[in-house]
């Protein structure tokens, strides 16, 4: 058995006697936390339920795999691998998305290619911006999303020219 197995039943250990030290039923105020926390949790779930539904049919349809054909030239010639593409744009859309796509670029190329090597930090430096966005957002009734989007989004591009410049100097 590791520490890590045993990370979370700790934590659940230390609140419990945190709880008896201050004299707090411990069990009433989950129940009562988790009560306030269901009506958030399904004012989510439809916000998310958006997203997955918006995200799905923009790659069920084929029109990432058009968009990136047209792209494939202009990538050649600026010496950007062109399969690290869709985990980039992909990326601020999903999450699993993305590592879907990391999976199958180590499947192809293996995990210590440079191409493996650049969609990784792609990957891992960059966040699910439109996810956040919608989820969160969404959740609490913000609807003036504009400048968070493209602060956002300029962020994960921004991600991606560091990536393409700082990785060849390693690898």
């Amino acid at each position: 058995m590791n520490i890590s197995s045993l990370f979370i039943p700790i934590i659940v250990l230390v609140v419990i006697i945190y709880g008896a030290y201050k004299k707090i039923n411990v069990y009433d105020s989950f129940v009562n936390g988790a009560k306030e926390g269901l009506p958030m949790a399904i004012s989510m779930f439809f916000s998310l339920l958006a997203m997955i539904f918006g995200v799905n049919i923009f790659l069920k349809s084929g029109v990432i795999d058009y968009f990136l054909s047209f792209l494939k030239p202009f990538l050649i010639l600026i010496n950007v691998p062109f399969e690290v593409l869709p985990v980039a744009i992909m990326r601020p859309f999903s999450g699993s998305f993305g590592l879907a796509l990391l999976n199958d670029i180590y499947k192809v190329y293996g995990p210590d290619s440079y191409i493996s090597v650049l969609a990784s930090i792609i990957q891992g430096s960059s966040d699910t911006t439109l996810y956040v966005i919608t989820l969160y957002f969404g959740t609490i009734g913000i609807k003036k999303i504009k400048h968070a989007l493209w602060v956002g989004l300029l962020a994960d591009l921004f991600m991606v020219i560091m990536a393409l410049i700082i990785v060849p100097l390693f690898f």
